[in-house]
Protein backbone atom coordinates (compact mmCIF):
# COMPACT_ATOMS: atom_id res chain seq x y z
CA UNK A 1 0.00 0.00 0.00
CA UNK A 2 2.89 2.39 0.83
CA UNK A 3 4.48 1.60 -2.52
CA UNK A 4 1.17 2.28 -4.29
CA UNK A 5 0.79 5.61 -2.47
CA UNK A 6 4.33 6.75 -3.35
CA UNK A 7 3.95 5.73 -6.99
CA UNK A 8 0.63 7.55 -7.30
CA UNK A 9 2.01 10.65 -5.52
CA UNK A 10 5.07 10.69 -7.75
CA UNK A 11 2.84 10.39 -10.83
CA UNK A 12 0.69 13.25 -9.67
CA UNK A 13 3.61 15.61 -9.24
CA UNK A 14 5.17 14.63 -12.49
CA UNK A 15 2.03 15.23 -14.52
CA UNK A 16 0.70 18.17 -12.54
CA UNK A 17 0.58 20.51 -15.49
CA UNK A 18 -1.11 18.09 -17.81
CA UNK A 19 -3.63 17.07 -15.18
CA UNK A 20 -5.14 20.52 -15.23
CA UNK A 21 -5.84 20.35 -18.92
CA UNK A 22 -6.91 16.71 -18.99
CA UNK A 23 -10.38 15.40 -18.24
CA UNK A 24 -11.24 13.21 -15.29
CA UNK A 25 -13.62 10.28 -15.59
CA UNK A 26 -14.51 8.53 -12.35
CA UNK A 27 -11.13 9.49 -10.79
CA UNK A 28 -8.87 8.52 -13.79
CA UNK A 29 -6.86 11.52 -15.00
CA UNK A 30 -5.71 11.61 -18.59
CA UNK A 31 -2.37 13.11 -19.68
CA UNK A 32 -3.85 14.00 -23.06
CA UNK A 33 -3.03 10.61 -24.47
CA UNK A 34 -5.93 8.35 -25.37
CA UNK A 35 -7.46 7.05 -22.18
CA UNK A 36 -6.21 3.54 -21.42
CA UNK A 37 -3.23 3.63 -23.88
CA UNK A 38 0.28 3.78 -22.39
CA UNK A 39 3.32 5.58 -23.83
CA UNK A 40 4.57 2.21 -24.97
CA UNK A 41 1.57 0.51 -26.57
CA UNK A 42 0.55 -2.74 -25.07
CA UNK A 43 0.33 -5.69 -27.45
CA UNK A 44 -1.49 -8.83 -26.40
CA UNK A 45 0.18 -12.14 -26.97
CA UNK A 46 -0.44 -13.82 -30.27
CA UNK A 47 -3.11 -16.43 -29.90
CA UNK A 48 -4.67 -14.93 -26.83
CA UNK A 49 -8.47 -15.09 -27.33
CA UNK A 50 -10.31 -11.79 -27.45
CA UNK A 51 -13.35 -11.27 -25.27
CA UNK A 52 -16.67 -11.50 -27.08
CA UNK A 53 -19.26 -8.70 -26.98
CA UNK A 54 -21.61 -10.91 -25.07
CA UNK A 55 -19.01 -11.62 -22.39
CA UNK A 56 -18.22 -7.93 -22.14
CA UNK A 57 -21.83 -6.94 -21.67
CA UNK A 58 -22.35 -9.63 -19.06
CA UNK A 59 -19.57 -8.23 -16.90
CA UNK A 60 -20.40 -5.86 -14.07
CA UNK A 61 -20.06 -2.15 -14.81
CA UNK A 62 -16.75 -0.50 -13.95
CA UNK A 63 -13.05 -0.95 -14.73
CA UNK A 64 -11.50 -4.33 -15.60
CA UNK A 65 -7.77 -5.06 -16.13
CA UNK A 66 -6.70 -6.58 -19.42
CA UNK A 67 -5.37 -9.56 -17.50
CA UNK A 68 -6.05 -10.94 -14.10
CA UNK A 69 -3.47 -11.35 -11.41
CA UNK A 70 -2.12 -14.72 -10.49
CA UNK A 71 -2.59 -14.23 -6.79
CA UNK A 72 -5.33 -15.94 -4.93
CA UNK A 73 -7.90 -14.19 -2.81
CA UNK A 74 -6.45 -13.34 0.56
CA UNK A 75 -2.81 -13.60 -0.65
CA UNK A 76 -0.73 -10.41 -0.56
CA UNK A 77 0.85 -9.53 -3.91
CA UNK A 78 4.60 -9.10 -4.17
CA UNK A 79 6.09 -5.69 -5.07
CA UNK A 80 6.94 -6.96 -8.54
CA UNK A 81 3.34 -7.99 -9.09
CA UNK A 82 2.12 -4.60 -7.84
CA UNK A 83 4.53 -2.87 -10.23
CA UNK A 84 3.19 -4.86 -13.14
CA UNK A 85 -0.36 -4.00 -12.24
CA UNK A 86 0.43 -0.29 -11.94
CA UNK A 87 2.36 -0.14 -15.20
CA UNK A 88 -0.35 -1.94 -17.07
CA UNK A 89 -2.82 0.36 -18.84
CA UNK A 90 -6.38 0.61 -17.52
CA UNK A 91 -9.07 -0.01 -20.08
CA UNK A 92 -12.73 0.92 -19.65
CA UNK A 93 -15.41 -1.53 -20.69
CA UNK A 94 -16.68 -1.08 -24.22
CA UNK A 95 -20.17 -1.02 -22.71
CA UNK A 96 -19.16 2.16 -20.89
CA UNK A 97 -16.97 4.01 -23.41
CA UNK A 98 -17.91 2.33 -26.66
CA UNK A 99 -15.58 3.47 -29.42
CA UNK A 100 -14.30 6.41 -27.42
CA UNK A 101 -16.24 9.27 -29.07
CA UNK A 102 -18.35 11.71 -27.03
CA UNK A 103 -21.73 10.39 -28.11
CA UNK A 104 -20.97 6.90 -26.91
CA UNK A 105 -19.67 7.90 -23.47
CA UNK A 106 -23.03 7.51 -21.81
CA UNK A 107 -22.07 6.15 -18.40
CA UNK A 108 -22.06 9.43 -16.41
CA UNK A 109 -24.97 10.82 -18.42
CA UNK A 110 -26.97 7.64 -17.85
CA UNK A 111 -26.32 7.95 -14.11
CA UNK A 112 -27.34 11.59 -14.13
CA UNK A 113 -30.48 10.73 -16.13
CA UNK A 114 -31.47 8.08 -13.64
CA UNK A 115 -30.85 10.51 -10.80
CA UNK A 116 -33.00 13.15 -12.51
CA UNK A 117 -35.86 10.68 -12.94
CA UNK A 118 -35.65 9.69 -9.29
CA UNK A 119 -35.63 13.31 -8.22
CA UNK A 120 -38.62 14.07 -10.43
CA UNK A 121 -40.53 11.15 -8.95
CA UNK A 122 -39.69 12.25 -5.42
CA UNK A 123 -40.74 15.83 -6.18
CA UNK A 124 -44.00 14.59 -7.74
CA UNK A 125 -44.75 12.40 -4.72
CA UNK A 126 -43.99 15.31 -2.41
CA UNK A 127 -46.29 17.60 -4.38
CA UNK A 128 -49.07 15.01 -4.35
CA UNK A 129 -48.72 14.52 -0.62
CA UNK A 130 -48.63 18.26 0.00
CA UNK A 131 -51.61 18.79 -2.31
CA UNK A 132 -53.53 15.98 -0.68
CA UNK A 133 -52.75 17.37 2.77
CA UNK A 134 -53.82 20.85 1.68
CA UNK A 135 -57.05 19.56 0.13
CA UNK A 136 -57.72 17.45 3.20
CA UNK A 137 -57.27 20.35 5.59
CA UNK A 138 -59.25 22.65 3.33
CA UNK A 139 -62.06 20.15 3.00
CA UNK A 140 -62.13 19.61 6.76
CA UNK A 141 -62.44 23.34 7.42
CA UNK A 142 -65.10 23.85 4.76
CA UNK A 143 -66.94 20.69 5.80
CA UNK A 144 -67.16 21.98 9.37
CA UNK A 145 -68.48 25.30 8.07
CA UNK A 146 -70.76 24.01 5.32
CA UNK A 147 -72.23 20.76 6.66
CA UNK A 148 -73.38 21.83 10.11
CA UNK A 149 -76.01 19.14 10.57
CA UNK A 150 -79.36 19.53 12.28
CA UNK A 151 -81.61 18.30 9.48
CA UNK A 152 -82.77 14.76 8.97
CA UNK A 153 -84.79 12.60 6.60
CA UNK A 154 -85.65 8.99 7.52
CA UNK A 155 -85.92 8.02 3.84
CA UNK A 156 -82.28 8.98 3.24
CA UNK A 157 -81.04 6.04 5.32
CA UNK A 158 -79.80 2.98 3.46
CA UNK A 159 -82.02 0.78 5.65
CA UNK A 160 -85.10 2.76 6.61
CA UNK A 161 -86.41 2.27 10.15
CA UNK A 162 -90.18 2.27 9.74
CA UNK A 163 -90.63 3.65 13.24
CA UNK A 164 -88.78 6.80 12.22
CA UNK A 165 -91.45 7.66 9.64
CA UNK A 166 -93.59 10.29 11.36
CA UNK A 167 -96.21 10.49 8.63
CA UNK A 168 -96.91 10.70 4.91
CA UNK A 169 -94.18 12.68 3.21
CA UNK A 170 -91.32 11.14 5.18
CA UNK A 171 -90.90 8.70 2.32
CA UNK A 172 -89.18 11.54 0.45
CA UNK A 173 -86.32 13.96 1.12
CA UNK A 174 -87.61 17.53 0.90
CA UNK A 175 -84.99 20.28 0.71
CA UNK A 176 -85.95 23.95 0.99
CA UNK A 177 -83.54 25.98 -1.16
CA UNK A 178 -83.42 29.72 -0.56
CA UNK A 179 -81.64 32.34 -2.66
CA UNK A 180 -80.74 35.64 -0.98
CA UNK A 181 -78.80 38.73 -2.04
CA UNK A 182 -76.39 38.44 0.86
CA UNK A 183 -74.11 41.09 2.34
CA UNK A 184 -73.81 44.24 0.27
CA UNK A 185 -77.26 43.92 -1.34
CA UNK A 186 -80.41 45.79 -0.46
CA UNK A 187 -82.71 43.51 1.51
CA UNK A 188 -79.82 41.08 2.02
CA UNK A 189 -81.93 38.48 3.86
CA UNK A 190 -85.05 38.62 1.70
CA UNK A 191 -85.49 35.28 -0.06
CA UNK A 192 -85.69 36.08 -3.77
CA UNK A 193 -85.75 32.36 -4.53
CA UNK A 194 -87.90 29.84 -2.65
CA UNK A 195 -87.66 26.36 -4.14
CA UNK A 196 -88.36 22.84 -2.91
CA UNK A 197 -86.24 20.00 -4.24
CA UNK A 198 -88.14 16.81 -3.39
CA UNK A 199 -86.20 13.57 -3.82
CA UNK A 200 -87.75 10.11 -3.78
CA UNK A 201 -84.89 7.69 -3.02
CA UNK A 202 -87.25 4.69 -3.08
CA UNK A 203 -88.37 5.14 -6.68
CA UNK A 204 -85.46 7.33 -7.88
CA UNK A 205 -87.44 10.46 -8.71
CA UNK A 206 -86.84 14.18 -8.24
CA UNK A 207 -89.26 17.11 -8.45
CA UNK A 208 -88.50 20.84 -8.27
CA UNK A 209 -91.22 23.25 -7.16
CA UNK A 210 -90.85 27.03 -7.09
CA UNK A 211 -92.95 29.11 -4.71
CA UNK A 212 -93.53 32.78 -5.58
CA UNK A 213 -91.63 35.18 -3.34
CA UNK A 214 -94.73 37.42 -3.30
CA UNK A 215 -97.05 34.69 -2.00
CA UNK A 216 -99.16 36.21 0.81
CA UNK A 217 -98.82 34.16 3.99
CA UNK A 218 -99.27 34.43 7.73
CA UNK A 219 -95.94 34.79 9.54
CA UNK A 220 -96.29 33.87 13.23
CA UNK A 221 -95.70 36.93 15.38
CA UNK A 222 -95.45 39.24 12.38
CA UNK A 223 -98.91 39.29 10.86
CA UNK A 224 -99.42 38.70 7.14
CA UNK A 225 -96.56 39.42 4.78
CA UNK A 226 -95.00 38.25 1.56
CA UNK A 227 -93.30 34.88 1.85
CA UNK A 228 -89.86 36.33 1.10
CA UNK A 229 -89.89 38.28 4.40
CA UNK A 230 -90.35 35.30 6.74
CA UNK A 231 -86.68 34.25 6.92
CA UNK A 232 -85.52 37.85 7.40
CA UNK A 233 -88.01 38.40 10.26
CA UNK A 234 -86.85 35.23 12.01
CA UNK A 235 -83.17 35.99 11.63
CA UNK A 236 -83.40 39.64 12.64
CA UNK A 237 -85.70 38.83 15.56
CA UNK A 238 -83.39 36.17 16.97
CA UNK A 239 -82.24 36.56 20.58
CA UNK A 240 -78.90 34.96 19.76
CA UNK A 241 -75.70 36.85 19.00
CA UNK A 242 -74.37 33.88 17.04
CA UNK A 243 -74.84 34.10 13.26
CA UNK A 244 -75.50 30.37 12.86
CA UNK A 245 -78.23 30.46 15.51
CA UNK A 246 -79.73 33.53 13.85
CA UNK A 247 -79.90 31.69 10.53
CA UNK A 248 -81.54 28.71 12.21
CA UNK A 249 -84.12 30.96 13.86
CA UNK A 250 -84.86 32.50 10.48
CA UNK A 251 -85.40 29.06 8.95
CA UNK A 252 -87.59 27.94 11.86
CA UNK A 253 -89.93 30.90 11.36
CA UNK A 254 -90.05 30.34 7.61
CA UNK A 255 -90.98 26.67 8.16
CA UNK A 256 -93.86 27.70 10.42
CA UNK A 257 -95.15 30.11 7.78
CA UNK A 258 -94.70 27.63 4.96
CA UNK A 259 -96.08 24.44 6.50
CA UNK A 260 -99.79 25.42 6.20
CA UNK A 261 -99.17 26.33 2.58
CA UNK A 262 -97.43 23.23 1.21
CA UNK A 263 -98.62 20.48 3.59
CA UNK A 264 -95.39 18.43 3.33
CA UNK A 265 -92.49 18.21 5.78
CA UNK A 266 -89.21 20.03 5.15
CA UNK A 267 -86.22 17.88 6.07
CA UNK A 268 -83.25 20.03 5.07
CA UNK A 269 -82.43 23.64 4.23
CA UNK A 270 -79.87 25.37 2.03
CA UNK A 271 -79.33 29.13 1.82
CA UNK A 272 -77.32 30.34 -1.16
CA UNK A 273 -76.36 33.96 -1.75
CA UNK A 274 -75.65 35.62 -5.08
CA UNK A 275 -71.87 35.31 -4.68
CA UNK A 276 -72.06 31.57 -4.00
CA UNK A 277 -74.23 30.94 -7.04
CA UNK A 278 -72.00 32.99 -9.33
CA UNK A 279 -68.78 31.41 -8.04
CA UNK A 280 -70.23 27.90 -8.23
CA UNK A 281 -71.10 28.32 -11.91
CA UNK A 282 -67.64 29.73 -12.65
CA UNK A 283 -65.94 26.98 -10.62
CA UNK A 284 -67.39 24.25 -12.86
CA UNK A 285 -66.51 26.12 -16.05
CA UNK A 286 -69.97 27.48 -16.82
CA UNK A 287 -73.27 25.74 -17.58
CA UNK A 288 -74.95 24.98 -20.90
CA UNK A 289 -78.69 24.62 -21.49
CA UNK A 290 -81.46 25.60 -23.88
CA UNK A 291 -83.08 29.02 -23.48
CA UNK A 292 -86.71 28.66 -24.65
CA UNK A 293 -87.18 32.34 -25.50
CA UNK A 294 -85.09 35.49 -25.64
CA UNK A 295 -84.97 37.25 -22.27
CA UNK A 296 -85.05 41.04 -22.50
CA UNK A 297 -84.68 43.16 -19.35
CA UNK A 298 -83.52 46.80 -19.59
CA UNK A 299 -83.75 47.21 -15.80
CA UNK A 300 -80.57 45.17 -15.30
CA UNK A 301 -78.86 46.09 -18.58
CA UNK A 302 -76.26 48.04 -16.59
CA UNK A 303 -75.07 44.72 -15.15
CA UNK A 304 -74.81 43.24 -18.65
CA UNK A 305 -72.51 45.84 -20.24
CA UNK A 306 -75.63 47.96 -20.91
CA UNK A 307 -77.09 45.25 -23.12
CA UNK A 308 -80.80 44.70 -22.33
CA UNK A 309 -80.76 41.25 -23.98
CA UNK A 310 -79.91 38.96 -21.09
CA UNK A 311 -80.14 35.70 -23.06
CA UNK A 312 -80.83 34.76 -26.67
CA UNK A 313 -83.14 31.93 -27.56
CA UNK A 314 -81.33 28.65 -28.21
CA UNK A 315 -78.50 26.69 -26.63
CA UNK A 316 -76.41 28.96 -24.43
CA UNK A 317 -73.37 28.62 -22.22
CA UNK A 318 -73.41 30.96 -19.23
CA UNK A 319 -70.66 32.01 -16.90
CA UNK A 320 -71.53 32.91 -13.32
CA UNK A 321 -72.42 36.54 -14.00
CA UNK A 322 -74.81 35.76 -16.88
CA UNK A 323 -76.39 32.85 -15.02
CA UNK A 324 -77.10 35.15 -12.08
CA UNK A 325 -78.76 37.74 -14.32
CA UNK A 326 -80.84 35.02 -15.96
CA UNK A 327 -81.93 33.78 -12.52
CA UNK A 328 -82.94 37.08 -10.97
CA UNK A 329 -84.51 38.93 -13.93
CA UNK A 330 -88.25 39.48 -13.62
CA UNK A 331 -88.90 43.03 -14.79
CA UNK A 332 -90.23 42.00 -18.20
CA UNK A 333 -91.60 38.59 -17.18
CA UNK A 334 -93.51 37.11 -14.27
CA UNK A 335 -92.36 35.72 -10.96
CA UNK A 336 -93.60 32.35 -12.19
CA UNK A 337 -91.43 32.57 -15.33
CA UNK A 338 -88.45 33.46 -13.21
CA UNK A 339 -89.10 30.39 -11.07
CA UNK A 340 -89.03 28.24 -14.20
CA UNK A 341 -85.69 29.76 -15.23
CA UNK A 342 -84.25 29.11 -11.78
CA UNK A 343 -85.28 25.46 -11.97
CA UNK A 344 -83.55 25.25 -15.36
CA UNK A 345 -80.37 26.63 -13.88
CA UNK A 346 -80.48 24.24 -10.93
CA UNK A 347 -80.71 21.21 -13.20
CA UNK A 348 -77.90 22.48 -15.45
CA UNK A 349 -75.67 23.19 -12.45
CA UNK A 350 -76.45 19.79 -10.96
CA UNK A 351 -75.43 18.10 -14.23
CA UNK A 352 -72.16 20.02 -14.39
CA UNK A 353 -71.25 19.43 -10.75
CA UNK A 354 -71.89 15.69 -11.03
CA UNK A 355 -70.08 15.36 -14.35
CA UNK A 356 -66.83 13.44 -14.60
CA UNK A 357 -65.05 16.58 -15.81
CA UNK A 358 -65.73 18.30 -12.51
CA UNK A 359 -65.07 15.44 -10.11
CA UNK A 360 -61.87 14.47 -11.91
CA UNK A 361 -60.47 18.01 -11.63
CA UNK A 362 -59.11 18.82 -8.16
CA UNK A 363 -58.84 22.53 -9.03
CA UNK A 364 -62.55 22.72 -9.86
CA UNK A 365 -63.44 20.77 -6.74
CA UNK A 366 -61.34 23.15 -4.64
CA UNK A 367 -62.94 26.21 -6.21
CA UNK A 368 -66.41 24.74 -5.84
CA UNK A 369 -65.81 23.91 -2.20
CA UNK A 370 -64.50 27.42 -1.55
CA UNK A 371 -67.50 29.11 -3.14
CA UNK A 372 -69.91 26.88 -1.25
CA UNK A 373 -68.07 27.03 2.06
CA UNK A 374 -67.97 30.80 2.26
CA UNK A 375 -71.44 31.69 1.03
CA UNK A 376 -73.79 28.81 1.79
CA UNK A 377 -75.60 27.64 4.90
CA UNK A 378 -76.97 24.07 5.09
CA UNK A 379 -78.13 21.77 7.86
CA UNK A 380 -76.85 18.63 6.14
CA UNK A 381 -74.27 16.43 7.78
CA UNK A 382 -71.40 15.04 5.72
CA UNK A 383 -72.98 11.58 5.82
CA UNK A 384 -76.25 13.07 4.57
CA UNK A 385 -74.43 14.60 1.60
CA UNK A 386 -72.67 11.33 0.78
CA UNK A 387 -75.95 9.42 0.79
CA UNK A 388 -77.72 12.16 -1.17
CA UNK A 389 -74.97 12.01 -3.79
CA UNK A 390 -75.47 8.26 -4.14
CA UNK A 391 -79.20 8.77 -4.72
CA UNK A 392 -79.05 11.77 -7.07
CA UNK A 393 -76.42 10.27 -9.36
CA UNK A 394 -78.87 7.47 -10.21
CA UNK A 395 -81.47 9.93 -11.50
CA UNK A 396 -80.98 11.39 -15.01
CA UNK A 397 -81.93 15.02 -15.50
CA UNK A 398 -84.60 13.97 -17.98
CA UNK A 399 -86.47 12.39 -15.05
CA UNK A 400 -86.44 15.55 -12.93
CA UNK A 401 -89.93 17.00 -12.78
CA UNK A 402 -90.36 20.78 -12.94
CA UNK A 403 -93.56 21.79 -11.18
CA UNK A 404 -95.39 25.11 -11.15
CA UNK A 405 -98.63 26.40 -9.72
CA UNK A 406 -99.94 28.50 -12.61
CA UNK A 407 -100.05 26.18 -15.62
CA UNK A 408 -103.47 24.53 -16.30
CA UNK A 409 -104.85 22.25 -15.05
CA UNK A 410 -102.88 23.18 -11.94
CA UNK A 411 -103.29 26.96 -12.19
CA UNK A 412 -103.87 27.37 -8.47
CA UNK A 413 -102.41 30.84 -7.88
CA UNK A 414 -103.21 34.32 -9.14
CA UNK A 415 -101.95 37.86 -8.66
CA UNK A 416 -103.83 40.40 -6.56
CA UNK A 417 -103.46 43.68 -4.68
CA UNK A 418 -103.29 43.70 -0.91
CA UNK A 419 -103.08 47.08 0.83
CA UNK A 420 -101.40 48.63 -2.19
CA UNK A 421 -98.95 45.74 -2.57
CA UNK A 422 -98.79 43.43 -5.56
CA UNK A 423 -99.11 39.91 -4.16
CA UNK A 424 -99.77 36.31 -5.16
CA UNK A 425 -102.61 34.37 -3.51
CA UNK A 426 -104.53 31.10 -4.02
CA UNK A 427 -107.35 31.21 -6.55
CA UNK A 428 -109.54 29.44 -4.00
CA UNK A 429 -109.29 32.48 -1.77
CA UNK A 430 -106.89 34.26 0.55
CA UNK A 431 -105.22 31.71 2.87
CA UNK A 432 -107.17 28.81 1.31
CA UNK A 433 -104.29 26.45 0.57
CA UNK A 434 -106.29 23.19 0.45
CA UNK A 435 -106.12 22.72 -3.35
CA UNK A 436 -102.47 23.72 -3.26
CA UNK A 437 -101.64 21.09 -0.65
CA UNK A 438 -103.57 18.43 -2.53
CA UNK A 439 -101.57 19.05 -5.71
CA UNK A 440 -98.19 19.23 -3.97
CA UNK A 441 -98.71 16.06 -1.92
CA UNK A 442 -99.68 14.07 -5.00
CA UNK A 443 -97.05 15.57 -7.29
CA UNK A 444 -94.50 14.78 -4.57
CA UNK A 445 -96.11 11.56 -3.44
CA UNK A 446 -94.57 9.67 -0.55
CA UNK A 447 -92.12 7.14 -1.96
CA UNK A 448 -93.42 4.21 0.07
CA UNK A 449 -97.06 4.92 -0.77
CA UNK A 450 -96.10 5.19 -4.42
CA UNK A 451 -94.19 1.90 -4.41
CA UNK A 452 -96.83 -0.13 -2.54
CA UNK A 453 -99.81 1.65 -4.15
CA UNK A 454 -102.15 -0.38 -1.93
CA UNK A 455 -105.85 -0.27 -2.84
CA UNK A 456 -108.00 1.13 -0.02
CA UNK A 457 -111.77 0.85 0.48
CA UNK A 458 -113.52 3.37 2.78
CA UNK A 459 -116.98 2.65 4.25
CA UNK A 460 -119.13 4.96 6.34
CA UNK A 461 -120.51 3.16 9.40
CA UNK A 462 -122.15 6.28 10.87
CA UNK A 463 -125.34 8.17 10.13
CA UNK A 464 -123.31 11.25 9.19
CA UNK A 465 -123.84 11.71 5.47
CA UNK A 466 -120.76 12.03 3.28
CA UNK A 467 -118.29 10.99 5.98
CA UNK A 468 -116.71 8.25 3.86
CA UNK A 469 -116.25 10.70 0.97
CA UNK A 470 -114.67 13.25 3.27
CA UNK A 471 -112.24 10.69 4.65
CA UNK A 472 -111.45 9.36 1.18
CA UNK A 473 -110.69 12.86 -0.16
CA UNK A 474 -108.35 13.52 2.73
CA UNK A 475 -106.51 10.25 2.15
CA UNK A 476 -106.26 10.97 -1.58
CA UNK A 477 -104.73 14.35 -0.84
CA UNK A 478 -101.87 12.53 0.88
CA UNK A 479 -101.33 10.19 -2.03
CA UNK A 480 -103.26 7.12 -0.89
CA UNK A 481 -104.81 4.90 -3.56
CA UNK A 482 -108.49 4.98 -2.55
CA UNK A 483 -110.45 2.75 -4.92
CA UNK A 484 -113.81 2.31 -3.15
CA UNK A 485 -116.06 4.73 -1.23
CA UNK A 486 -119.37 3.40 0.12
CA UNK A 487 -121.67 3.00 3.11
CA UNK A 488 -122.25 -0.07 5.25
CA UNK A 489 -125.69 -1.70 4.99
CA UNK A 490 -126.65 -0.89 8.60
CA UNK A 491 -124.95 2.10 10.29
CA UNK A 492 -123.87 1.40 13.88
CA UNK A 493 -122.37 4.84 14.67
CA UNK A 494 -119.15 3.54 16.21
CA UNK A 495 -117.10 6.07 18.13
CA UNK A 496 -113.79 4.95 16.65
CA UNK A 497 -112.81 4.07 13.13
CA UNK A 498 -111.57 0.54 12.32
CA UNK A 499 -108.64 -0.37 10.08
CA UNK A 500 -108.56 -3.86 8.51
CA UNK A 501 -105.32 -5.06 6.92
CA UNK A 502 -105.88 -7.59 4.11
CA UNK A 503 -102.41 -7.16 2.58
CA UNK A 504 -100.78 -10.19 4.28
CA UNK A 505 -97.79 -7.99 5.11
CA UNK A 506 -97.17 -6.79 1.54
CA UNK A 507 -97.85 -3.12 2.35
CA UNK A 508 -96.24 -2.50 5.74
CA UNK A 509 -95.51 1.16 5.11
CA UNK A 510 -99.10 1.95 4.11
CA UNK A 511 -100.26 0.12 7.23
CA UNK A 512 -97.83 2.15 9.35
CA UNK A 513 -99.05 5.47 7.92
CA UNK A 514 -102.74 4.56 8.24
CA UNK A 515 -102.33 3.47 11.85
CA UNK A 516 -100.70 6.80 12.64
CA UNK A 517 -103.33 8.80 10.78
CA UNK A 518 -106.35 7.00 12.24
CA UNK A 519 -104.88 6.48 15.70
CA UNK A 520 -105.76 2.78 15.73
CA UNK A 521 -104.07 -0.61 15.49
CA UNK A 522 -105.01 -2.59 12.39
CA UNK A 523 -106.89 -5.85 12.66
CA UNK A 524 -106.37 -8.75 10.29
CA UNK A 525 -109.97 -9.79 9.61
CA UNK A 526 -113.18 -8.18 8.42
CA UNK A 527 -116.29 -8.72 10.56
CA UNK A 528 -119.09 -10.43 8.62
CA UNK A 529 -121.62 -8.40 10.65
CA UNK A 530 -120.74 -5.32 8.59
CA UNK A 531 -122.28 -6.85 5.48
CA UNK A 532 -119.65 -5.50 3.07
CA UNK A 533 -117.61 -7.22 0.37
CA UNK A 534 -114.58 -5.15 -0.71
CA UNK A 535 -113.50 -5.56 -4.37
CA UNK A 536 -110.84 -8.11 -5.16
CA UNK A 537 -107.35 -6.76 -4.68
CA UNK A 538 -108.29 -4.45 -1.82
CA UNK A 539 -105.43 -4.28 0.70
CA UNK A 540 -107.01 -2.15 3.43
CA UNK A 541 -110.55 -1.46 4.57
CA UNK A 542 -111.43 1.58 6.68
CA UNK A 543 -114.73 1.60 8.59
CA UNK A 544 -115.24 5.23 9.59
CA UNK A 545 -116.47 6.10 13.04
CA UNK A 546 -117.59 9.41 14.51
CA UNK A 547 -113.98 10.38 15.15
CA UNK A 548 -113.53 10.78 11.37
CA UNK A 549 -115.95 13.71 11.46
CA UNK A 550 -113.40 15.81 13.33
CA UNK A 551 -110.45 14.71 11.23
CA UNK A 552 -109.42 17.31 8.68
CA UNK A 553 -105.65 16.89 8.41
Amino acid sequence: MLYWFRRMTHGSKKNKGSARSGRSIDGIVSDNRRLGVSATPFHPQIGQPAGSLGNTLRRAEGFHPMRTGSGSIGVVATPAEVSLVIDEPIVLDDAVLGSGDKKSRRGPHLFKGRLSVKRAILILVALLLAGGLYMGIKFYIIERHLFRGGGGAPALASNVDINQLRGEGDGRVNILILGIGGPGHEGADLTDTVMIASIDPINNQVSLLSLPRDLWVKIPGNGSQKLNAAYAYGKQGSDSQNLIDQERDGLALLDKALQPVIGIPIHYHAIIDFIAFKQAVDAVGGITFYVPETLYDPSIAWENKYNPVIAQKGSQTFNGARALLYAKSRETSTDFARGERQRQLMVALKDKILSAGTFANPVKISQLMSSFGDNIYTDFSLNDIKRLYEVVTKIPSSDIGSLDLVTPPHDLLTTANQGGLSIVRPKAGLYDYGPLQNYIRNAMRDGFLLKENAAIAVYNATSIAGLATKQADLLKSYGYNVTTVDNVAKPTDPAKSVLVDLSSGSAKYTRHYLQQRLGVVATGSLSPDLGISPPAGTKFVIITGKDAHNSSQ
